[in-house]
């Protein structure tokens, strides 16, 4: 396969490289195209005002384009302009920072794979539940036989197919769970600090509340050791009120 490998943790994260790794052991043909700096949390902001700009990287085997930009910059020029032809699939990942829930909307790694679906490419979101991670390699083998096993054609156009591993060597999680993600919001605080000249500032922080979450939902399957993949469509219309709306309106204009 021709694969897009990108992220919103910088071309240079433990994720990523271990990703192009094992995708080029298992013969796949990889083109990464990925922030210069970390871009997390930026959503599926695009760059308007200014220029990008490109940077090769290539070291220990490793061979791709930095971008001044965010993740969906990224895979835009990738498509049009840094690769040749159209890739198989396109990867993001492995996240530092699990993607569950409500993070779907925030996330530069998803908003990266929506990006290829949007584009009616098969896509992938893939994270990591821990933000320190030192070594994924034995993850981003597991993604490379996913990759290789599943049957992609089949895949509904502009899906996303997000995928998260729990915060364990990946010989002690308990399998793959495909699962919905969980509706329960932040329960969100800033911590006020000072910075050495007396002046405040703020750092955000937040959880899941525990006691919000369904069983069979990605956060929940997540922290009790499990892969969660949940499959993404980003149609944002409300059918049930779209159609309250139009008896509405109709009876109005009686």
């Amino acid at each position: 396969m021709r694969i897009l490998l990108t992220n919103d943790d910088g071309i240079q994260a433990v994720g990523l490289r271990a990703v192009y790794k094992a995708m080029k052991e298992a013969g796949h043909e990889v083109v990464c195209v990925a922030p210069i700096s970390e871009m997390s949390a930026v959503g599926h902001a695009v760059t308007l005002s200014q220029p990008l700009r490109v940077k090769n990287f290539k070291e220990n085997g490793f061979r791709g384009f930095g971008v001044s930009g965010t993740p969906a910059d990224c895979v835009k020029l990738g498509l049009s302009s840094l690769m040749e032809g159209k890739p198989d699939l396109v990867v993001s990942g492995i996240n530092a920072g699990g993607n569950c829930g409500v993070d779907i909307l925030y996330s530069g790694t998803v908003s990266a794979a929506t990006e290829g679906a949007l584009m009616r490419l098969p896509s992938m979101a893939v994270s990591f539940d821990g933000f320190n991670p030192e070594d994924l390699s034995g993850q981003a083998r597991y993604l490379a036989d996913f990759v290789a096993s599943m049957s992609w054609e089949g895949l509904r156009e502009r899906c996303v197919l997000n995928m998260n591993f729990p915060d364990l060597p990946i010989e002690q999680v308990k399998g793959l769970k495909v699962c919905r993600h969980t509706r329960a919001p932040y329960r969100d605080w800033y911590d006020q600090r000072q910075d050495p000249r007396g002046r405040p500032y703020y750092w955000l922080d937040g959880v899941i509340p525990p006691e919000q979450l369904s069983e069979d939902t990605d956060r929940a399957l997540l922290t009790e050791g499990w892969i969660t993949l949940t499959p993404l469509r980003f149609d944002f219309t409300d059918y049930e009120v779209m159609d309250l709306l139009l008896k509405s309106c109709q009876t109005e204009a009686k």
